[in-house]
């Protein structure tokens, strides 16, 4: 810890804002890695399976109890085609079921994706800006040694003053290096992972629109002609 300070005092006030990065970079690791656990440990397979029984059977009622019980987007954007389908249907409307279920679905799906990808801006900005910060506290750190280099260069004094800035220099290079690679890392495979999560939720609309527009030409054949 000791040692971690002194690095600190040594970069200088550039080396500020970049711990400060680094907290934050490390915070949303922490709570997308959570995030992104949670959302792997619910079968969306079997809740997908269970919702479209319960639909084909007529008893939407359970189907939108069970996604309202059931967390995370793919639930979410369930719930609002169902949702869209039981209005069209208590309208009496006589136009297919199918447009309303998709535009609900299509709306609830940039909430659904917008939470999965929630605080990861912060990783790519952060990514982004800290090789910056370092490099802005490298121009600082050059500028001060060539000042000493220039008023003081002969003496022993002016040699480790020049020494400093150029270890200034170094070290906020290395600190936004650093932390942009805890940044970066962490975006790449998180993004990776909410991409198959809108992947899944995609699969989850075309097959839930599909069973509706099944379900309502079922219901057509079985009307009995006028």
């Amino acid at each position: 810890m000791a040692d971690l300070i002194e690095i600190i005092e040594k970069g200088k006030y550039m080396m500020y804002p970049l711990m400060a990065c680094s907290v934050i970079s490390i915070a949303v690791v922490i709570d997308r890695f959570f995030a992104f656990n949670r959302y792997h440990r619910i079968d969306n397979r079997s809740l997908r399976a269970r919702v479209l029984d319960h639909f084909w059977r007529g008893d939407t009622e359970s189907a939108a109890l069970l996604c309202a019980k059931t967390p995370g987007p793919i639930s979410a954007v369930l719930l609002a085609g169902l949702q869209a389908f039981v209005r069209n249907r208590d309208r009496g409307s006589k136009a297919p079921a199918t447009v309303q279920v998709k535009e609900a679905m299509d709306d609830y799906t940039v909430h659904a994706v917008s939470a999965v990808e929630k605080r990861l801006a912060i990783l790519s900005t952060i990514g982004s800006a800290a090789p910056l910060m370092g490099m802005t506290g490298t121009v600082t750190g050059m500028i001060v040694a060539f000042d000493y280099m220039v008023s003081m260069s002969s003496s022993a004094e002016g040699k480790e003053l020049i020494a400093k800035g150029i270890s200034e220099a170094l070290i906020t290079t290395a600190a936004g290096l650093i932390i942009a690679l805890i940044a970066v890392l962490p975006w790449n495979f998180f993004t990776a992972k909410a991409d198959a999560v809108e992947l899944e939720i995609e699969e989850t609309k075309t097959q839930f629109v599909d069973t509706v527009a099944e379900f309502e030409s079922t219901l057509d054949e079985e009307e009995p002609p006028a």
